[in-house]
């Protein structure tokens, strides 16, 4: 994608920011209510098909332009923006291992936005270990019929299909041959409730009940069972590069708070920004949003190429999300008081930097992954 094009979408994504999520997003999350009228704009936006490729209706973005999308949402307001990362983490899968017949069917209506919805991997008492999951997929006939539980799932209360990690053999070896990944639109059997969070707030999060729930053989992705897991963990790739470029729009978010009020603040008859410790606590900030934000380019380019990217997008995902968590407790004891009010900004940063070390795969895996990898590409 050419410079130009680049900055047209991204001053529409301004200018949506500025108009319609600014005035109302303070309000929205206090009281943890979904955004329907900002997701009817997103849709407008095609921010539903932001990555999915033009072929089948979506805007076709590589993900070097898509992170600096989400960084700027997630400034604004990270709720916002994971209405629609794990939306697309979903349709990478679909996109990448889906037959022709099901990219025509699903991907046309998930980059419009009238298919919504997400991957539901995790379970009560299965989280970092995917191969752990007990949802069932039991096939008859020209059917599977799913039962099971999956929990801290995005988009499953307000959306209407997910990406369902599920057993199919129970008894293959090792375990990840018997996971397949299907497509569960909302139907009889599928209970979603809501669960209640520290931050990350307005976006649905929820725990699913399948009871039964029964889906066309034609929904699994992928030509045969069994390669489940392997075409997630591809697509968490994705993810977590979203999650990093979260993680630099919220530690951008408290500097710039943090800069603002450090300019403004007196305390012996002086602004706050000319003490020295306050210097100090601005400099490091500011270090670590800039390289944050290179290791995320950096990663979000190594998916582009096609090449394999745990490395990059590990790393990115650690330090950025990192960054975001120092940054908002930085930008808190900068504002004392009133950065523990929730009148202030600074004060959902807080709440909702601890979401991303531990979203989308948490920051101990990343380190072991990062170690992984560099032993791999740097063989004796």
């Amino acid at each position: 994608m050419d410079a130009d094009s680049e900055r047209l979408i991204l001053d529409s994504v301004e200018r949506f920011l500025t108009q319609e999520v600014r005035p109302v997003a303070r309000d929205l999350e206090l009281a943890d209510e979904y955004p329907h009228d900002l997701v009817e704009k997103m849709k407008t936006l095609g921010l539903f098909g932001a990555t999915i490729s033009e072929r089948y209706g979506g805007l076709g973005l590589p993900a070097s332009t898509y992170a600096k999308i989400v960084e700027r949402v997630s400034a604004v307001w990270m709720s916002v923006s994971g209405i629609f990362n794990s939306h697309l983490i979903m349709c990478a899968a679909v996109e990448r291992f889906g037959s022709e017949a099901m990219k025509e069917a699903f991907l046309p209506r998930m980059a419009s936005g009238e298919l919504r919805g997400g991957i539901a991997l995790t379970e009560p008492d299965c989280g970092t270990d995917l191969q752990a999951v007990r949802t069932r997929a039991v096939r008859e006939g020209d059917e599977y019929v799913i039962s099971g539980t999956k929990q801290w799932i995005t988009n499953s209360v307000q959306g209407n299909v997910l990406a369902v990690l599920v057993k199919t053999d129970l008894h293959a070896q090792p375990r990840h041959k018997g996971m397949s990944l299907l497509l569960v639109e909302k139907k009889a059997g599928y209970v979603a409730t809501k669960l209640a969070k520290l931050g990350y707030k307005g976006v649905d999060t929820g725990e699913v009940l399948f009871d039964q729930v029964r889906v066309p053989v034609a929904n699994l992705v992928g030509e045969a069972q069994g390669r489940g897991l392997q075409q997630i963990l591809s697509g968490l790739a994705l993810g977590r590069i979203n999650v990093a470029a979260r993680g630099v729009g919220v530690a951008r978010a408290s500097l710039d708070a943090s800069l603002g009020y450090a300019q403004q603040r007196k305390t012996f008859d002086v602004p706050i920004a000319e003490h020295q410790a306050i210097q100090i606590k601005l400099a490091d900030m500011a270090t670590r949003v800039e390289a944050a934000r290179l290791l995320t380019e950096k990663a979000a380019l190594a998916y582009d190429s096609g090449e394999r990217c745990d490395l990059e997008a590990g790393m990115a995902k650690l330090f950025a999300t990192e960054a975001a968590v120092e940054n908002s407790m930085e930008a808190l004891r900068i504002h004392g008081a009133y950065g523990y009010s929730p009148d202030n900004v600074v004060e959902r940063y807080y709440r909702d930097a601890p979401l991303l070390v531990v979203g989308e795969g948490t920051n101990e895996l990343q380190r072991i992954i990062i170690a992984r990898q560099l032993v791999e590409r740097n063989p004796v």
